[in-house]
Formats: C-alpha cells, sequence, structure tokens
C-alpha cells in the first residue's frame, strides 16, 4: 500500500451523513485522521422530498471539514436496499452455477427490471444439515446510487467502493471481535430505519425494520399537532425511553407525553426484534443471542440500553468501533466519543479498504468499475504509449538512416554504373577498333602472304625452267582447257611480273570459282616442238608448287608450239596444276 495515502469513507443515512478520513501506512496501518457527522431534513411531514437538503449537506461535508482524499467509499441506507438470503444446494459446486441459481432468485424478488438496479452476492455459510448453503444477494436501484455519485464526482472524487450500511457495520463488528465466542446482535437505530443484525461465528443474518427516530418523531407531531421539524425539536429536548412500572414519571407533562411516545414506539421496535430472533432460530438454524450492541443515532434517547436489557433479558451496550482504531494526535477525543456510535459504517469501509473482509458486497456500477479501471491503468497506457512513441521514433530514426544509407548506396552504385557503363563503352569502341585493326591487319598479312607466295612461284618457275626457255606471262586460274587444242581460261595473269586479275569468259571449272587450281605458262624457247614438252616436264617434276602425275591425270599440259621461222624460235603455252589450292585473293 502507498505510503500516506487517504482515504474518505462517507455513510449516508436515512437523515445524516457521517464522514471519515483514513490514512494508510506502507506497514497496512490505519489512522483516523478527521471526521464529521451532518444532519439533512427538518421536514415537515415524512414524505417531502428533502434530496436539496441532501445534497446541500453531502457537498458541504466533503468540502468544508479539511478532508484531502481523492478516494471515496461509499455506503448506502439499509432502508434505499434489499437485502435477502437464500439456499443453494450444497451439490452445486461450480460457481458459476451458483451465481445463476442467486441472479434468478434476485430476479423473481424485485417488481422490476434488472437493468434498474445494481447488485451483487455472496455465499456467507457452508453446507448445514439439509446440505444447502446459505447465500445473500443486495439490491440498490440505479437512482439511488446516481444521485449521491453524481454529486461526488462533480466534486471531483473518485468512488471506489460502494456497499450497504448493514454489511459495512458486520465489517466493523468483526474487525473489533463482536461474535468471536457467541451469538451476538447489533441493533442500529437510525432515522428512517433501524437495521438488526445476528452475528454468530462468523456467520450472518440481516433484518431491515422500518421504525426508528423518524417514526417517533411522526407520532409526537400528530400527538401535539406540531409540524415535524417542531416535533424533531421536542424529541430531542425531552426525549427519552420511559421505563414504566415502578420508575417515576417526569414533572413536565410534555416529557411524559415525548417518553410515553418513544416508549411505545420502541415496544414496536422490541417487538419486531423478537420477531426476528425467532426467525432466525427457527430458519437459519442460529443459536440464542447473548448479547445487543446499540449504534445508530436514535440509540442515543436516555434509557435506550435499559430499556432493551429488560426486555430481551441480555447484556445492552453500545458499540465502540474504533477500540481497535489508531487515532489521530489532533482530533478531538471527547467529541469522537459522543459520536463513536454512529461511525460503525465508516470504520467497516476504512477496514474493507485495507485487509479482505468477511462479506465484500460491492455494488459499484460496471460504468463506473470500467471508467475506475481505466483510471488505474492510466499510467501504464501512458507508459505504454510513451513506449511505443519511443519505439516508433527510433524505429523511424532507424529507417530514415537506412533510407539514407540506401539512397548513398544508390548514388554511389549509380556512379559507379555511370562510370562502369563509361568503361563498357570506352571497351566496346576499344573492342571495335581492335577488330577493325585486326582485320586490316589479317588483310594487309593476307597481302603480305600473296606477295610471298607469288614471287616465290614465280622465282621457282624462272630456276626449274632450262636455260633455252624463258617466259613471257605466268597465268593463275581454275579452269583447265578440255582437250589439247583449247586453250586454259586465265582468271589471274601476271603481265610481266604479276599481271592484272580479269574474269574467265568460258572453260570447264575443276573447282569452285574461288579457288585457285591450275598455272598456266607462256613463253618461247629455242627448242622445238616436243622437246619443250620434255623440258616442261622435267621442270614440273622439280618443282614445290606445280604437279604432274601421268598415272592419276590424262592431261596435264597442251603445247602449242609456233616456229617462228625467221628466228628459229618456237612459241609455247603450257598449264599445270598446282600442289595447294589457293583461295582467290590469297
Amino acid at each position: 500500500m502507498p505510503a500516506n495515502e487517504l482515504l474518505l469513507c462517507i455513510d449516508v443515512g436515512g437523515d445524516s451523513i457521517k464522514a471519515a478520513e483514513f490514512s494508510y501506512s506502507p506497514a497496512g496501518d490505519m489512522v483516523l485522521e478527521r471526521f464529521a457527522f451532518s444532519e439533512f431534513g427538518k421536514e415537515l411531514n415524512g414524505e417531502e422530498d428533502n434530496f436539496p437538503a441532501f445534497a446541500t449537506a453531502l457537498s458541504d461535508i466533503v468540502l468544508k471539514n479539511g478532508f484531502q482524499a481523492k478516494k471515496i467509499c461509499l455506503t448506502i441506507s439499509g432502508q434505499n436496499s434489499y437485502i435477502k438470503f437464500v439456499k443453494v444446494p450444497a451439490m452445486v459446486s461450480d460457481e458459476k452455477k451458483i451465481k445463476q441459481i442467486i441472479a434468478f432468485e434476485a430476479k423473481n424478488a424485485i417488481p422490476f427490471s434488472m437493468d434498474e438496479v445494481v447488485w451483487d452476492s455472496q455465499l456467507i455459510s457452508s453446507a448445514d444439515d439439509s446440505g444447502e448453503i446459505e447465500a445473500m444477494f443486495v439490491i440498490v436501484k440505479n437512482e439511488e446510487i446516481d444521485k449521491i455519485t453524481r454529486i461526488l464526482e462533480s466534486l471531483g472524487k473518485e468512488i471506489v467502493l460502494i456497499e450497504v450500511a448493514p454489511t459495512a457495520c458486520y465489517n466493523a463488528a468483526r474487525a473489533n471481535g463482536v461474535g468471536d465466542a457467541d451469538c451476538e446482535m447489533i441493533l442500529n437505530i437510525g432515522g428512517r430505519c433501524s437495521t438488526l443484525i445476528f452475528i454468530d461465528s462468523g456467520g450472518f443474518f440481516v433484518r431491515i425494520i422500518p421504525i426508528a427516530g423518524h417514526s417517533v418523531t411522526l407520532q409526537i407531531s400528530k400527538e401535539f399537532g406540531i409540524p415535524y421539524n417542531e416535533a424533531e425539536e421536542l424529541k430531542r429536548r425531552h426525549g427519552f425511553v420511559a421505563l414504566g412500572g415502578a420508575y417515576e414519571e417526569p414533572d413536565s407533562e410534555v416529557a411524559a407525553t415525548v417518553s410515553k411516545i418513544i416508549r411505545n414506539v420502541m415496544t414496536r421496535l422490541h417487538g419486531e426484534v423478537n420477531r426476528s430472533i425467532n426467525v432466525y432460530r427457527s430458519q437459519q438454524k442460529g443459536r440464542k443471542p447473548e448479547k445487543l450492541y446499540l449504534a445508530g443515532g436514535s440509540s442515543v434517547m436516555a434509557y435506550t440500553p435499559r430499556f432493551f436489557s429488560e426486555k430481551l433479558r441480555i447484556p445492552v451496550e453500545y458499540l465502540n468501533p474504533f477500540q481497535n482504531i489508531a487515532i489521530g494526535p489532533e482530533l478531538d477525543k471527547e467529541s469522537l466519543a459522543n459520536l463513536a456510535h454512529m461511525f460503525s459504517e465508516t470504520i467497516g469501509l476504512a477496514v474493507r479498504h485495507a485487509t479482505v473482509c468477511p462479506i465484500e458486497i460491492s455494488l459499484v456500477p460496471e460504468s463506473m468499475r470500467r471508467l475506475n479501471e481505466f483510471k488505474l491503468k492510466k499510467p501504464y497506457l501512458y507508459a505504454s504509449a510513451a513506449s511505443l512513441l519511443l519505439c516508433l521514433l527510433v524505429t523511424f530514426f532507424g529507417f530514415s538512416k537506412q533510407l539514407e544509407i540506401a539512397e548513398y548506396k544508390q548514388k554511389i552504385a549509380s556512379k559507379f554504373m555511370k562510370e562502369t557503363n563509361q568503361v563498357v563503352s570506352r571497351l566496346k569502341s576499344a573492342e571495335n577498333d581492335f577488330s577493325n585493326a585486326r582485320s586490316e591487319y589479317e588483310a594487309a598479312a593476307q597481302i603480305l602472304a600473296r606477295q610471298k607466295v607469288w614471287p616465290s612461284m614465280l622465282n621457282e618457275s624462272q630456276k626449274v625452267l632450262p636455260d633455252d626457255m624463258w617466259l613471257t606471262s605466268f597465268t593463275l586460274t581454275n579452269n583447265l582447257p578440255s582437250n589439247k587444242n583449247q586453250a586454259p581460261q586465265d582468271d589471274f595473269s601476271s603481265g610481266g611480273l604479276f599481271g592484272t586479275a580479269r574474269s574467265a569468259s568460258s572453260g570447264q571449272a575443276s573447282s569452285s570459282p574461288n579457288e585457285l587450281s591450275a598455272a598456266k605458262f607462256d613463253g618461247h624457247a629455242l627448242i622445238r616442238d616436243n622437246g619443250i614438252n620434255e623440258l616442261y616436264m622435267e621442270m614440273l617434276s622439280k618443282s614445290s608448287f606445280f604437279k604432274f602425275n601421268p598415272q592419276t591425270e590424262t592431261f596435264t599440259s597442251v603445247i602449242d608450239g609456233t616456229v617462228a621461222s625467221t628466228f628459229n624460235v618456237s612459241t609455247f603455252s603450257l598449264t599445270s596444276h598446282l600442289k595447294e589450292i589457293y583461295k582467290r585473293g590469297n
């Protein structure tokens, strides 16, 4: 429990309000710090609405007595509540089913809708000889709670507990040891009703009796024919319980009349107490009460304890709910002692807040309960919201940084890609340049190779040629003549040393048009006719470029000899196959 926690406990009676503020230490010690008492409703008659007076009295007692607590525990008068006891079969062990049975009984017990009330229930005894468990349910109309809670909430207070006055009084009595050994009773004589409570070894039974101080005032008003407020004042000034018999009557006729009226009302009250005891013993199987405690504002009329002691023949004394409560050092203990009998309900509320009590009825409406739970959770919700916000900020910051990093990486990558593309472009350009250079090189190499082959071939022709023979032209071709008398068609000739290229016009191709497979020699010789042929074949046999194979070739050369009679010189034209086929342009 938090240090210096304050709690304001308010008991709303029929015509008075009692308030007490308690502090709670971390060790659980409870101290009465302040208290106040206020009356309202000096009514002209018992039927007049006194809510304005009540609202003023409630506001004043909270605001004008130095109370500092924000949290409030509240009791509703027994007169404005409905309490009933029911039996539940002990074989029903399921808590949910027990609540359903009690809810059914509660619904049948009231003449209006359950939506119009606040109610709660509790098991109050174990299984008896009949095999039943006793349960109690309490019902209060919403309007009775609303009219009080609206006033307190308008004052900035938070209502944490609402219960009925009888159960609060019971818890206070049990906290002070009442009923520990014997069956004992509490008779709380209030303004509008009296509450009779049986306490028997922890058991609980209560009856609300509609006879109290208000009944006395009404009888006085009727007897003397005076207004209600004057009758109330007369009761306070002359009121006591006439004992009758051998007791002397007062000298004042008014006092004597008032005392007789009070005795008559108290006698009626005693009759209801006797009937309640009989019901308790017969129906509830309770023990005979051994003692009576008086409480409530109307119980202080003179001779009240003696009256009930004589009638019931048991000890009677006033209930002191403060005997186990620490009293603040600044309080007026004498004033408190004079009012102690009226504060049992506030003590019950205070004890209820400090520890677990025998009866824990709660009449806080569901809407108010959810609101209180929300208020309790609000700091955690704020903390959760703050944590969530922090997480979102951290996440956002992380995403922002990641985005910045990603953008930077993208920028670097874009720059790299641009540079890479430039390098690739330069490489492609260099590759094209290289390819072009290579083509040019290969072309030049081919030209050089061709320039090397043809001179070599021509040079060899000159070397192997006999001295008495000389060439005037040398031609490469892919066409050979079909007969001895047909000259081969030129394809590539050398006029002088190399000659110029020209296209073949006729002749039979011995190979592809792009291939050069034969050579043609034209020249002059000092040798006549057939002798040229022999010399030519001898020349071919020594050549590395030209060939002659009489076994596979039927035609190797054609001699077209013309005798120049003037110079005694033969003109010849000879052809030969090449040992290798050369591509055109090589």
